[in-house]
């Protein structure tokens, strides 16, 4: 079950401050700082990206023996790392802004290094893996050949996802899946005959994002080829599908984009080992990176590797525990499922609009988390809310109620559902209980035939009458 993250990795570095004169010694700005950043970049973000969500990560990596090495180190916490010698001095890449706006980039050890080794120790890590992430950033540790072997065998059995570099080796064969972004794919298609910007008379093609696609995913003989486009979302090719599949990305007012690759390739690892189909994986994680550029992208992440391990921390204690004692960590509800029951433990769901959470879903919550050890709840989405109780609902947007569900102690993931009743939602979730407030009153539950048929049982809790959300909103318009 744990995810392994394989590249090259630097410490960025972010100064920034205001602007507001120009150098009496030439005609430059200059920049009064008023902050300073450190994280770790390339590979390590991708792998404290996952360790940030609560995910199980292994980065595998090579390091230099200096004092931004041991940064790196520091700013990791909470990563398993895997590492041997880079005999190079660690990439420091520094970035200047003024306001918004980047003014200047400063980047050290970042010359072309030799192809590294790769320890027994990194090879073993990798051979864990129950998902890995490829991320190369030009530094060699792509290109090294054991490494490359070792991988090329594991890609009929273990989801690859490999984010390629200009400068890095082309992927191994049969990867799960290779997410250049637009300009990377063309750049990399030129190298191979046929390539043409001006496309052909099939409006498919006519998009280049398309036609390069279509080359490296014969080139590279990869099982597919997701080209990312920025704000016009991405593209999505596989082998032996003609047709491309459009993601469309969600209207975001983003700034600075540095770090939606990385958020992109950890959110289809933490999708595809969640066992979803490679398309679902691709249009959630688009919307993933959108959102992550949206809530103000890398500037939002902590920068001291005492926070890191802070947060971790209070996750930790904030965390339900399973019938052994161990503490879950993860919150996406099909991995959950899968891993709960796997250790033997029972997994209860639950549904509903929670449009204003009131002490009758409180109570409702509670007494379901208690049948099990852990409690899914299955959320209505804004859409099928407005179906069901009117244009004028939900009160709460879908985010925000799946937010103030997972705040509460007894809710260990939630999952967003369009349909009007959850049943594609528990075919796939399975759980091994189902459960829905008394007002049932004896009635046989609508959903009891589906789950059933996988040996679950569907049960109710008590009901609380004189709560609802109906109440609570007619009560709130009066006091308006």
């Amino acid at each position: 079950m744990r995810i392994v993250v394989v590249g090259d990795v630097m410490l960025d570095v972010d100064l920034s401050g205001e602007a507001t004169r120009l150098s009496p010694d030439a005609p430059v700005p200059v920049v009064d700082v008023s902050g300073v950043k450190r994280r770790a970049g390339g590979a390590g973000l991708v792998a404290r990206m996952l360790a940030e969500d609560g995910w199980p990560v292994t980065l595998v990596t090579v390091m230099g023996d200096d004092d931004a090495g041991r940064q790196l180190e520091a700013h990791l916490a909470g990563v398993r790392l895997v590492s041997g010698p880079s005999g190079h001095p660690s990439p420091v890449k520094t970035r200047v802004r003024a306001g918004s706006h980047p003014v200047v980039r400063f980047d050290e050890g970042c010359g072309k290094a030799p192809v590294p080794d790769a320890s027994p120790a990194m090879l073993r890590a990798v051979e864990q893996a129950g998902v890995i992430i490829v991320a190369d950033y030009g530094r060699g540790l792509a290109a090294n050949p054991q490494l490359r072997d070792l991988l090329a065998g594991l890609a009929g059995r273990v989801p690859i996802i490999w984010d390629p570099h200009p400068s890095g080796p082309d992927p191994v064969p049969g990867v799960a899946v290779v997410t250049p972004n637009a300009a990377e794919a063309g750049k990399a298609a030129q190298a191979y005959a046929g390539f043409q910007d001006a496309g052909s008379q099939d409006p498919a093609v006519q998009d280049p994002a398309v036609q390069a696609g279509r080359i490296l995913l014969e080139q590279w003989q990869s099982r597919a080829v997701l080209v990312t486009k920025g704000e016009q979302g991405a593209v999505l090719l596989r082998k032996g599908s003609g047709s491309p599949q459009t993601v469309p990305a969600p209207r975001v007012e983003a700034g600075d984009p540095c770090g939606a690759g990385d958020r992109l390739a950890a959110s289809l690892a933490v999708h595809l080992l969640a066992g979803r189909d490679l398309g679902e994986a691709a249009g959630l994680a688009v919307r993933d990176a959108a959102d992550f550029l949206a809530s103000g992208g890398v500037s939002a992440l902590p920068d001291h590797a005492s926070s890191t391990s802070a947060a971790r921390d209070a996750r930790n204690q904030a965390a339900p525990r399973t019938q052994g004692g161990s503490r879950r960590r993860t919150r996406e509800p099909l991995l959950l499922a899968r891993t709960v029951r796997e250790a033997g433990g029972t997994v209860v769901a639950t549904g509903g609009c929670f449009d204003l959470l009131h002490a009758g879903h409180v109570r409702s919550l509670a007494a379901a988390r208690e049948l099990g050890d852990c409690l899914i709840v299955c959320l209505n989405s804004d859409e099928s809310v407005r179906r069901l109780k009117g244009p004028d609902r939900p009160i709460i947007g879908q985010q925000d109620r799946a937010e103030l569900l997972l705040a509460m102690e007894c809710v260990d993931a939630v999952m967003i559902f369009d349909d009007d009743a959850p049943v594609a939602a528990l075919d796939r979730l399975r759980p091994d209980i189902w459960v829905k407030g008394g007002d049932y009153k004896g009635a046989r539950l609508p959903e009891a035939e589906l789950v059933e048929q996988w040996g679950g049982r569907c049960l109710t809790v008590p009901y609380h009458p004189a709560r609802s959300t109906t109440g609570l909103a007619d009560a709130l318009a009066k006091v308006g």
